[in-house]
C-alpha cells in the first residue's frame, strides 16, 4: 500500500462509525444494484449516476488524500438528475413501457437512500464552499 492509500484509509477509518456503516454498507451496495439491472432504464440511469461519482470523487479522493466534504460536490451533480428521472419513471412518465416490479423496487430504494444522500451532501457542499477543507484523519 502507497502512502496515499494508507491515509487515504486512515482518513476513511477515522470517519464516525455510522458514516463508515452508512457508505460501507449501504450507499455504496445499493448504487451498485444498477449495474444488475442494466436491462431497465432505471438500471441504466443508475449505473450512469454512479459512474459519474465514481469518476470524480476518485481522483478529488486522490488528491486530498483522503475524505473531503468536496466529493459531496459531485453527488449533487448526479443524484439530482437521477432522483428526478426515477420519480418521472415511476410514475410512468419516461421509458417505452411501465417498469416491471424489479425495476420498480430498483427505483424507489434508489430514490430513498440517495434522497438521504442527499441531504447530507447538501450540507456538507455548503461546508466545503464556506471553507470547510479539512481532511479527517490528515493529522493522524
Amino acid at each position: 500500500m502507497s502512502a496515499r492509500q494508507a491515509r487515504i484509509w486512515r482518513s476513511w477509518r477515522s470517519l464516525p462509525g455510522w458514516v463508515q456503516v452508512w457508505v460501507g454498507l449501504i450507499l455504496v451496495p445499493v448504487n451498485v444494484l444498477p449495474f444488475f439491472f442494466l436491462d431497465t432504464w432505471s438500471g441504466r440511469a443508475g449505473a450512469l449516476a454512479a459512474l459519474v461519482v465514481v469518476a470524480t470523487n476518485l481522483p478529488i479522493m486522490w488528491v486530498a488524500a483522503g475524505m473531503t466534504r468536496a466529493m459531496s460536490l459531485p453527488h449533487l451533480l448526479a443524484w439530482i438528475p437521477l432522483q428526478i428521472g426515477l420519480l418521472l419513471r415511476v410514475a410512468g412518465k419516461v421509458g417505452a413501457a411501465p417498469p416491471s416490479r424489479a425495476e420498480a423496487v430498483l427505483a424507489v430504494l434508489l430514490l430513498v437512500v440517495n434522497g438521504i444522500s442527499l441531504v447530507f451532501d447538501v450540507l456538507d457542499s455548503w461546508r466545503w464552499l464556506k471553507g470547510e477543507r479539512e481532511v479527517p484523519g490528515a493529522a493522524a
